[in-house]
């Protein structure tokens, strides 16, 4: 019995090392005692702990108000103070997508330590991941925080009408702040790669080409992300997929370029698909049952909304009508899947409000809002860093890069003619 308790404890000691060094070969590296974040980490799941405690000890209202976006609730601890903003909102955020908060609680106040993220982005922001990899932290300054707390209704309007959308989930904001230090804010965010085993290479899209390449051979972190120049030459193919994704990202930057927001990118990764997965896509039954839960609403019981009846004959309208309007993608995303078996009465009104909110049918994830299915790969698509504004000092950079680059395509211009050039990369690289 020693023995074999022996083994039991030497092979997860094996695991356990071998998922250290494959992080490593990630980018990915473990925020022990040792690391330079490792006391704020502690700070940031001790504190998140608590808030997620009150949000499922205080379960929100039926209907959002105008209050519950400017709420700011702080918790007082022996060495810190945690401030959340906005609770209610991004709980119901959270709920939309189906996140359980006690699945959520558990993910960013685990006792496995955060994963640091070695991003090459420009930004000084610090990028953390939960130890499951499924959400990421990042630390935003004042002025992000501001636009984004003063922009959240429009944001949240936009996902409520576009429930699909590529925009990335926000599903929290918060600071902390401890004595005699300056605050820190962090936001939690979906991962956009989540499951990543089997991705090798990711992109981060701007639609311009100066400063857009990253040398893959380059030392630092074993992660590349690769950038616009790096995909000259390749093409996302996704067949009758194509339609939806452009016009989505033209939906979506329509939405951003409201905002006054530039600077934005489309991260981009893929993974072949397996046969067994090829199959499961295909299957008429499949297609059915993930079509009723892609069309179902966001109630959490059938009391709230009852099962809607399949009938034979609509179920062949309706899959053949979401295909050919170029949805040919099921969604399951968690994010209306409150039933067990659910099935669809295909109405007319129905497929208007279907197609009037650009719906998709979806894949089998946690986060498919994200995940595009092709022919023979499986795509991972969102849009990210939305916190560019356009205001004197990006204007003032707009005409010194004029000067600099004439006649190159750069990132900083006006919000319409940056969502243009970023529409139209979406069009020529798909196929």
């Amino acid at each position: 019995m020693e023995k074999r308790n022996s083994l039991r404890r030497s092979g997860t000691t094996r695991r356990w090392w071998g998922l250290r060094r494959r992080w490593r070969m990630l980018g990915l590296f473990e925020i022990n005692q040792e690391h330079e974040f490792y006391s704020l980490t502690c700070l940031m799941k001790e504190g998140l702990h608590a808030a997620l405690q009150t949000s499922i000890d205080t379960p929100g209202p039926d209907e959002l108000s105008a209050e519950h976006y400017k709420s700011e609730e702080t918790q007082v601890h022996k060495d810190y103070e945690m401030q959340t903003f906005a609770r209610l909102v991004f709980t119901c955020l959270r709920h939309s997508l189906d996140i359980k908060e006690e699945e959520y609680k558990r993910s960013l106040s685990s006792d496995c330590c955060y994963l640091q993220f070695m991003s090459n982005s420009k930004s000084k922001a610090d990028f953390f991941l939960t130890n499951d990899k499924r959400f990421f932290l990042k630390t935003q300054n004042k002025r992000e925080v501001k636009f984004l707390l003063s922009n959240l209704k429009a944001y949240m309007d936009h996902l409520e009408k576009y429930p699909h959308s590529l925009m990335v989930r926000f599903l929290g904001l918060h600071s902390i702040q401890v004595p005699n230090e300056t605050k820190k804010y962090f936001i939690v965010m979906q991962s956009v790669f989540y499951p990543d085993e089997r991705i090798d290479t990711r992109y981060d899209i701007k639609g311009c080409e100066v400063g857009r390449w990253t040398d893959p051979a380059s030392t630092g972190s074993p992660v590349k992300i690769l950038k616009d120049n790096n995909f000259e030459g390749k093409h996302i193919i996704l067949d009758q997929q194509r339609s939806w994704l452009v016009d989505q990202v033209e939906i979506d930057t329509a939405f951003l370029r409201s905002l006054n927001v530039l600077d934005y990118s489309i991260l981009l990764a893929h993974q072949p698909l397996h046969k067994d997965e090829l199959d499961r896509k295909h299957s008429f039954s499949n297609l059915i049952v993930r079509t009723a839960k892609s069309m179902a609403q966001d109630s959490p019981t059938e009391e709230e909304h009852p099962t809607i009846l399949l009938l034979e004959g609509d179920s062949s309208r309706l899959a053949s009508d979401t295909i050919d309007s170029g949805s040919d993608h099921v969604q399951d995303t968690g994010e209306h899947s409150g039933h067990s078996t659910p099935s669809v009465n295909s109405t007319d009104a129905e497929l208007w409000e279907f197609h009037a909110h650009h719906r998709r049918l979806l894949p089998n994830f946690k986060n498919s809002v994200h995940v595009i299915d092709g022919p023979e790969l499986r795509y991972f698509v969102g849009v990210v860093d939305i916190f560019t504004v356009y205001g004197l000092k990006k204007r003032l950079e707009n005409l010194w890069k004029s000067l600099r680059f004439p006649g190159r395509a750069f990132s900083t211009v006006s919000p319409a003619t940056y969502s243009q050039r970023f529409c139209q990369w979406v069009k020529d690289h798909t196929k």
